[in-house]
């Protein structure tokens, strides 16, 4: 089944060529779990009257000299669209599922065609009946344009036909700050720009100094070299989402914040553990917390400056 799409070719923009660039080569996964099993056909039609009317998911790449553009194509779903042939009854079907994922760390998608797949797996785990993967190249949008464009590819379960309806960012109530004198105003705003010239000119330093003298401990979340060539394997644990709504609203933050947080106590968690076991067979005494003082850990986060009504 194919669907067909025609226009000229469009550059790539920054962010797309760096996310081809060979040391930074990304990949959107996404893991969908149903409640009932999955028809591909009804997934095929769908997909044809939804996102793939989206210019990216239909669009590759074409190379002329030195120029990267993309260029929309006829696309035919059979090289998108996969749904291996599964024994229903298979022994630990979860584990075959990480097993399944962490094959896509060996092989990159092809670009002589729309950087995108999704497999479908009609295998019942232990949080679903069947389970979808989308395997996306972050070169055709980040998190945010991807899950807007999942929104809108969905309908509503009590009317088919009608979006789904996504709340709207409450904006600030301002009325306190325009209750305040002029002087006072111009003094905040005196206050804020020196503050805002302070800390970036303390973040610059900090990060040139990291660079230039600081390396980051040895740890075991440090890989060896060539550790980016390994085979990956993606762990996750069920968190509800209503126990992170109860989190955000508590600490008056937002989703981003609250998974952040998760994140770096998680690691913690795994330090802690790793150089406990450490330190028990090298018969040091144990501390309250086993991870030593001063560590000094990097990490890159994207994040989308961009504003996103609705959508946190």
């Amino acid at each position: 089944m194919a669907c067909s799409s025609e226009g000229g070719g469009e550059p790539l923009s920054p962010a797309a060529r760096l996310f081809h660039s060979p040391s930074f080569n990304c990949y959107v996964i996404a893991i969908i779990g149903c409640k009932t099993s999955i028809n591909p056909q009804v997934i095929r039609d769908g997909l044809c009257q939804t996102i793939l009317k989206h210019p990216r998911f239909t669009s590759k790449l074409v190379k002329k000299g030195r120029k990267t553009r993309w260029t929309e194509t006829t696309i035919d779903l059979d090289n998108h669209i996969i749904v291996p042939q599964i024994d229903s009854k298979i022994d630990f079907p979860d584990r075959f599922v990480e097993d399944y994922i962490s094959n896509f760390t060996k092989t990159p998608l092809d670009i002589s065609k729309p950087l995108w797949e999704l497999h479908l797996l009609n295998i019942k785990t232990s949080n679903a009946e069947s389970i979808g993967i989308f395997r996306i190249h972050h070169s055709l949008g980040d998190g945010t344009s991807l899950i807007s464009l999942l929104i809108a590819a969905t309908r509503k379960t009590s009317d088919p036909n009608a979006l789904p309806t996504v709340p709207t960012t409450r904006k600030r109530d301002d009325s306190n700050v325009h209750n305040c004198s002029i002087i006072v105003s111009f003094w905040l705003s005196i206050l804020w720009g020196l503050r805002l010239i302070w800390n970036t000119i303390v973040d610059v330093l900090l990060l040139v100094l990291t660079i230039l003298f600081f390396k980051d401990t040895h740890t075991p979340l440090k890989g060896a070299h060539g550790v980016e060539l390994n085979t990956k394997r993606f762990v996750y644990l069920m968190v509800s989402m209503d126990d992170i709504k109860l989190v955000k609203a508590e600490m008056k933050t937002t989703i981003n914040d609250v998974l952040l947080g998760l994140t770096q106590a998680g690691l913690a968690r795994y330090l802690n553990r790793e150089y406990g076991v450490k330190n028990a067979n090298d018969g040091a005494a144990m501390s309250k917390s086993g991870i030593p003082k001063n560590i000094r850990l990097r990490a890159s986060i994207l994040v989308n400056i961009r504003a996103s009504p609705g959508i946190q």
